[in-house]
């Protein structure tokens, strides 16, 4: 079928407000492809990425992207993540699943954030 999913990973919080720049984000990128864009988070939020997963293989995903939405690379994205993500190819063998860097990790994004705190510095 050749449907490309992605998925959005963040930790998740206890406030459900912490999400809201993430559903942003999910909003702008499901306003700029027609392919299946998501949220995931590693704990007190649903859906957690398994569930999300699952999700978009039944909705006719052939292969998804996640992409850790993180600053940086801790501990959460060098072992949790690894092992969600096996559970995940396991569990869904017919989808090609891959994980991007965090986000945080990307030159680009460092670049924007530059530019988001010259702006707040007022240069």
């Amino acid at each position: 079928m050749n449907k490309h999913g992605i998925i959005l990973f963040g930790h998740g919080a206890r406030d459900p407000r912490w999400a809201e720049p993430f559903e942003r984000l999910a909003a702008k990128l499901r306003a700029l492809r027609g392919e299946p864009v998501s949220l995931a988070f590693l704990e007190l939020m649903t859906p957690d990425l398994p569930a999300a997963v699952a999700r978009q293989a039944a909705d006719g995903c052939d292969a998804i992207t996640v992409v850790p939405v993180f600053f940086g690379q801790g501990g959460h994205v060098r072992r949790d993540l690894p092992e969600i993500i096996e559970k995940c190819r396991s569990a869904h063998p017919d989808v090609t699943i891959s994980c991007a860097t965090a986000v945080g990790e990307d030159d680009a994004v460092l670049d924007a954030v530059a530019e988001y705190c010259l702006r707040q510095a007022g240069q």
